[in-house]
This record gives C-alpha cells, sequence and structure tokens, in this order.
C-alpha cells in the first residue's frame, strides 16, 4: 500500500430527492443513538437516488487520472466524498497523502474583503498555513494578473478577475493528491490554457491528480490513465485512451434522438433561467434525424419560452467532437437575422447548408442572451448527431474520421516549366 496514493472500496452515495443532506452534531448523535432502541422502522416515502454505487478503485502515487461521464453521472460526487466534503452512505475511501480540491472555484471568497484579504481566508479554508499563503503570496497574484486590484473589494471584480483569483489560490496549494472538478468550465479561453499550463506542471512534479473534464482533449493531453462513471457506477478503467473510446461509443448508444426535451436538462448552467424547451435535428428535407451525411444540410429547431422579455436577443450554437474540441459555432450576431426582441413563445430555425464534418459524433451546446454576452440560458451538451461516410467530393471514395475535424475543398494545379506543357494539362486538369 506505500505506492498508493488512493484505495476506494465499495464506495457508494445515496441522496434522498428533495431534501438537505444534514450534517450531525455530536448533540444528534448522542440524542440519536439513546432514541435508537425504542424507535420503529417506518417507511418515509421518501425517493432517494444513488449518485455513487459500489465504486472500487486504486491510484498509485504520481499517477494522472481523468474521469469522465455524462452530466450527472456521479464524478462531483466522487471527489466530493475523496475530499470529505461529503461522507459515503457505504463503503470507505483511503488517502494516503495531503489532498487538495479544486472542486467549486471560489467557495468562501467574501465580497466585501480586498483580494488581498480573501487569499488569506480562502487558502485557510482550503488548508494552507499562514506561512505557506504568504511564501506564495505574490506568486498567487501574478497568476491571477490582479496586481493593480489586490486591495480592492472583489465585490467590484469582474467575474473573470474574480473566478482567476480564486483558482490561483487553490492551484498553488502544496499538496500530495490533486482533485479538479471542470475547472475548464469558466474563464476565458486564454485563462483556460493557463489553467491547463498550471494542472500540467503540478502532474509532472509527481503529484496525484485526479482530472474530471468534459473536454476529451484536455483529458487526453493530461492524462494517462482515465475512469469512466456513468449512473454513479464505475464501468471502465484502464489506458486513457481507451477509456475515452468507451465513452464516445457510450454516448452514441445513449444521446443520439432527433428530438430532445430542454425544460429540465442536467447540462444547463447554474443560475440559467430556462428558455430552451425543446431542439430538433433534422437533415435538409426537414425530416427528423440525429444521423446526417457529409455534404447534407443540417436543420436545428428550437422551441423557446422566454419566463420575461430579452431585448436584442442572441442565439448561439456550438458544435463540439467527440474529444470535446469546438469545431465550429453560429451565432444570429454575426447573421443577418432581424431578431429585435423575444417576449413570446417562439420556434427559431438554423439550416447549416452543406455541412462539412468528417465521419464522427457530435454535440450541440446552445445558449440565448442579449447582444451584451450575457446568457438568460445556456445548455452544454444539448443534443447529440452523427455523420456518416458519403462520397463528399463526387470521387467514388469516401473520406474517412482520421483526416481532421473538417471537409475541405480544394482545386489542384500542376505548373511545368514547358508552356505547351501546362496549356496541356490545364485542359486536362480543367
Amino acid at each position: 500500500m506505500s505506492n498508493i496514493a488512493i484505495s476506494c472500496e465499495g464506495l457508494s452515495k445515496r441522496y434522498r430527492l428533495g431534501q438537505q443532506e444534514r450534517y450531525k452534531t455530536l448533540r444528534d448523535v448522542v440524542s440519536s443513538a439513546l432514541r435508537q432502541p425504542f424507535k420503529r422502522p417506518q417507511d418515509s416515502g421518501v425517493q432517494s437516488i444513488w449518485a455513487l454505487e459500489d465504486v472500487s478503485f486504486e491510484v498509485s502515487q504520481g499517477d494522472v487520472v481523468g474521469i469522465i461521464g455524462r452530466n450527472g453521472a456521479g464524478k462531483s460526487t466522487l471527489l466530493k466524498v475523496l475530499s470529505r466534503i461529503t461522507k459515503p452512505t457505504r463503503g470507505h475511501a483511503h488517502i494516503n497523502g495531503r489532498i487538495g480540491s479544486l472542486l467549486e472555484v471560489g467557495t468562501g471568497f467574501h465580497p466585501e474583503l480586498t483580494g488581498r484579504e480573501n487569499i488569506y481566508l480562502n487558502g485557510a479554508i482550503l488548508g494552507m498555513r499562514k506561512a505557506e499563503i504568504a511564501r506564495k503570496f505574490d506568486e498567487i497574484v501574478a497568476f491571477a494578473e490582479v496586481e493593480k486590484f489586490v486591495d480592492t473589494p472583489v465585490k467590484r471584480y469582474s467575474s473573470g478577475m474574480y473566478v482567476r483569483l480564486a483558482f490561483a489560490v487553490a492551484a498553488h496549494m502544496e499538496t500530495e493528491i490533486l482533485l479538479v472538478d471542470e475547472v475548464l468550465a469558466v474563464g476565458d479561453v486564454q485563462f483556460q490554457k493557463k489553467c491547463l499550463g498550471k494542472i500540467g506542471s503540478v502532474a509532472r512534479d509527481g503529484i496525484t491528480v485526479l482530472f474530471v473534464s468534459h473536454s476529451m482533449a484536455a483529458v487526453q493531453s493530461l492524462c494517462g490513465k482515465g475512469m469512466l462513471i456513468d449512473a454513479g457506477k464505475l464501468l471502465v478503467q484502464g489506458e486513457c485512451h481507451k477509456v475515452i473510446e468507451a465513452y464516445v461509443n457510450h454516448v452514441a448508444v445513449h444521446e443520439f434522438n432527433d428530438t430532445t426535451d430542454l425544460r429540465v436538462h442536467p447540462g444547463r448552467t447554474k443560475d440559467a433561467e430556462p428558455v430552451f424547451s425543446r431542439i430538433r435535428i433534422m437533415n435538409g428535407d426537414k425530416e427528423p434525424t440525429a444521423t446526417l451525411f457529409a455534404g447534407e444540410d443540417l436543420v436545428l429547431e428550437f422551441e423557446l419560452n422566454p419566463p420575461r422579455p430579452i431585448t436584442s436577443p442572441t442565439l448561439g450554437i456550438g458544435v463540439d467532437n467527440g474529444m470535446g474540441l469546438r469545431v465550429f459555432s453560429v451565432i444570429t450576431y454575426y447573421s443577418d437575422f432581424d431578431w429585435s426582441r423575444l417576449d413570446r413563445p417562439a420556434v427559431v430555425r438554423c439550416t447549416i447548408p452543406r455541412i462539412k464534418l468528417l465521419p464522427g459524433r457530435y454535440q450541440l451546446s446552445i445558449s440565448v442572451g442579449n447582444v451584451y454576452n450575457q446568457h438568460v440560458d445556456a445548455i452544454y451538451n444539448a443534443a447529440s448527431f452523427s455523420i456518416e461516410p458519403s462520397d463528399y467530393f463526387g470521387t467514388g471514395r469516401l473520406p474517412t474520421p482520421d483526416l481532421g475535424v473538417v471537409l475541405a475543398d480544394s482545386k489542384w494545379e500542376c505548373i511545368t516549366e514547358s508552356g505547351a506543357e501546362l496549356r496541356q494539362e490545364s485542359e486536362v486538369l480543367g
């Protein structure tokens, strides 16, 4: 066991639907024990769900493990149990080493305190000693790029500054085990790259890392091993590329529907106001289907039910491949779509002509907000579709997935030194 950083056996966690988890005091424990002999078993009728069920695995010291799965699969619950934030219902987990968590970035920040004061406060909450925080203070501030505002109350920070500072504090803990949960879901592109670089440097220092992300590209670049969790159960573990392949195939079986109800969707972002109620995927003939051929028109139809009027609304669609890489986006703001106000139920249809995607599986992320990029509703992985091989170029040859991400039209010419030969070849090519 000397080289084992984390060992879990039969780990299970049950939540009661509609109830908050209550943490017991010593008084609660004693009084409950005294009442137990006289208590009759009752069926409360309260429904429950197993967020984790009989999960067992071992992680060796220095391993970097990617944990992947669909929304609601139990990934975050696993990290919360390992962090001792929540107690397992059954089973146990042995942690060998000091553990640090990047779970909910910014938890513990006080809006009235300055950046400097929050660094010390948040560091203490995360388990850092005062001397450790002082030693790393300048490094934390430099990483967050808030040098000019370190003595300003964080309530005056932009959301980007707030997130950068929160991540910087957590990322500079001196730990032997680091748990990271979807930190790349926040911040701009440059900040996300910075996060990845920091996590990568931590991994190279020999620290054990458990990394939860929906970005398969990030998982593949950082992690040597992986685990696939679905419905609270550990389905696959092993080499990272094999686990990712299993996940992509698993998504294909479960998530390819031409019509998806979005009124209650696990991918909806926190604090979003539900505007999207349904999405339908169709081909160019307006036939509902989640399987298209390269070169076909992709038609997406949205049903919108705004809870309040949205002035100058903007609707965006992002298409990601199976590795979580953004392939392309389409946004009403950049089109000639005249949409001044959304104040009643509406159906919006977007047609992407002659879709130039290589065969594979793709996910749609959608958002609606105003022209100032303030999202009212946003759903990650709202729906999925697949592209099948087709004779896109009209040559009788089918493009294969290993050619890249998108199909590109091209024109080829052969130019020689002889003018006669050039004319002859031009005629042939023409």
